[in-house]
């Protein structure tokens, strides 16, 4: 659903935000709040710029899209004026944020205005001190927020830019001098991009994270200067939908925040869980988000009510939008023998991330309680995580990312869960179902969740889409509408045809060392195209045997387990 945010009519440009006064030297909440939602829409403006900054050809270049839909998650966490304090809208703002999050570089965004709000801790207004000051602590959380931090990314533009913030405070600077310094130092951090990364430099590109960053200081600028952004021509941005069973025994989905003091999580969660199902509360004493599927949303809103001041509603009629769509059919004869146990007789709980309706009965079948749609262009969010380990049965709970851009997410999840969470980092749907294979119900949380990350380590995964570009990548020549494969997530063979495609990867990898072939095909192949496939590749490798399972994925003809 596409979330329009209005700039506010009240609000004046930053330098001219205190009266009779040619230089601004401080900035209120109205601004900020403003200034905030400029960079949103000038972003918006530039999400396709961003997108196409992905190193491989590939169609699922999306980090523009994850960006965006983090930031307005974070702009619209604060519904109609402003809070009173700048304190109060970088709180709020980071909130939506880290609720929002999608992808890796939605998450270090979602870190990056974290660390802008401990910035703001108990300031009124921002004077350029503060700011810069607030630069800093974004850069610092951000690095903090990731395990293995790479320079050339977002990370080095973002504390490049912080360094610059601290030189101007140094020199006196405005508010708006501050943001131009902030601004030129994180266009040249961008452009240096390329020698600290190779794979930037041999793909011709700058890091799309870190264009990203510019692009949202760059809106931020231009709001500060008065400048007017000519928005006509902006892209609604569609959020992948959640194309998922309608399970629910409720007919609304209820949604709201309440603002209070002293407010207790754990009773408000108590008291919504016994007014529906798919129950998700988070917060603190001050904050608290709610969401219920419920029958009767009246009930969950006056109970919000009555403990402070209610805002952001959301009420969906899930029925209305519920689509039917074909039935399930039965669980390929490969996974026959591995059908979900009793999980009455486990204390754990799996959930999952799949694209596409065949894999989502793939993984239903070995086990997992809840499929999360999403992967590769549509990568769910830190709230969907959330709402997928809350709304399983039990308190202990496996997460299977099955993609390296979600993992982060599914971290960020994990922290905020009240559950006990383990993220097994699988990277891949073949690692997904590999470790999934491997799990054990008499065994615990932690026994588990080991073995399911040595496991899911024994395949290899082999990924077949079509370029969307011309370009020159890991010594490739490849040109726009081959075909191209990846082997464990990278980019080592181009060609016209997929099957000579699969064939060099397959010999690249030693044949003779492959026993099983798993062929999950997508969305644009039909069963015939991909009997053909494996008739062929059974000649060619009579030893080797082939199961071919409707995955269903978009944009990947095939996904290809190898072990």
């Amino acid at each position: 659903m596409s979330i329009q945010v209005p700039m506010s009519s009240e609000a004046k440009p930053l330098d001219q935000v205190v009266a009779e006064e040619a230089r601004c030297t401080q900035v209120d909440s109205v601004n900020l709040l403003a200034a905030l939602r400029a960079a949103c829409d000038w972003f918006e403006l530039h999400r396709d710029a961003v997108n196409a900054l992905n190193v491989f050809p590939v169609p699922d270049g999306d980090t523009g899209t994850n960006m965006l839909l983090t930031m307005r998650a974070a702009v619209a966490e604060v519904n109609g004026e402003a809070p009173p304090t700048v304190a109060e809208v970088m709180r709020l703002t980071s909130q939506g944020a880290l609720m929002g999050a999608r992808g890796n570089s939605g998450v270090i965004l979602s870190q990056i205005l974290r660390g802008l709000a401990r910035g703001a801790e108990g300031k009124a207004v921002w004077t350029a001190q503060d700011l810069a000051h607030a630069f800093h602590e974004a850069a610092v959380t951000a690095y903090k927020g990731v395990m293995r931090p790479v320079e050339g990314t977002i990370l080095t533009v973002i504390r490049e830019a912080a360094e610059a913030a601290e030189r101007a405070n140094a020199q006196d600077a405005t508010i708006v001098e501050l943001l131009q310094q902030i601004h030129a130092e994180a266009r040249s951090s961008l452009a240096r991009t390329p020698e600290l990364l190779p794979v930037l430099k041999t793909a011709g590109v700058v890091d799309a994270g870190g264009q990203g960053l510019v692009f949202l200081i760059e809106g931020t600028l231009k709001y500060a200067r008065g400048e007017r952004m000519q928005m006509e021509h902006r892209q609604s941005i569609v959020e992948h939908a959640n194309a998922e069973l309608l399970d629910s025994d409720y007919n609304y989905d209820t949604q709201f925040i309440v603002q209070g003091t002293d407010l207790d999580v754990e009773t408000i969660r108590e008291r919504i869980a016994t007014m529906g199902d798919s129950v998700l509360v988070v917060g603190n004493p001050e904050t608290v988000k709610v969401h219920v599927h419920c029958d009767h949303p009246g009930e969950a809103l006056e109970y919000g009510i009555s403990l402070g001041r209610v805002t952001s509603v959301i009420i969906e009629n899930m029925r209305a939008q519920y689509e039917e769509f074909v039935a399930s059919h039965q669980a390929p004869a490969a996974f026959a023998a591995a059908a979900a146990p009793d999980e009455q007789a486990s204390s754990i709980s799996i959930v999952a991330v799949a694209p596409g309706d065949g894999l989502k009965r793939v993984f239903e079948s070995l086990g997992a309680s809840y499929v999360v749609p999403g992967g590769q262009t549509m990568n769910p969010s830190t709230q969907d995580l959330l709402s997928a380990i809350e709304r399983v049965p039990r308190d202990q709970v496996i997460l299977l990312p099955n993609n390296k851009n979600i993992i982060l997410a599914a971290q960020q999840a994990k922290a905020y869960s009240t559950k006990r969470v383990e993220v097994v980092g699988t990277r891949s749907v073949p690692q997904g179902i590999a470790a999934l294979m491997a799990l054990n119900y008499q065994s615990g949380l932690e026994e588990n969740s080991a073995a399911m990350a040595e496991h899911c380590t024994d395949v290899q995964t082999i990924e077949i889409t079509r370029a969307v570009r011309t370009v020159q990548v890991n010594g490739l020549s490849v040109q726009e509408g081959q075909f191209i494969g990846l082997l464990n997530g990278d980019l080592v063979a181009a060609d016209d045809s997929s099957q000579a495609v699969i064939t060099s990867i397959l010999e690249r990898i030693g044949i003779e060392n492959i026993e099983i072939l798993t062929l999950y095909y997508g969305e644009d192949v039909t069963r015939a195209e991909a009997e053909a496939l494996a008739k062929v590749l059974s000649e060619a490798y009579p030893t080797l045997s082939i199961e071919i399972i409707p995955g269903g994925q978009p944009h990947y003809h095939y996904i290809i387990s190898a072990e």
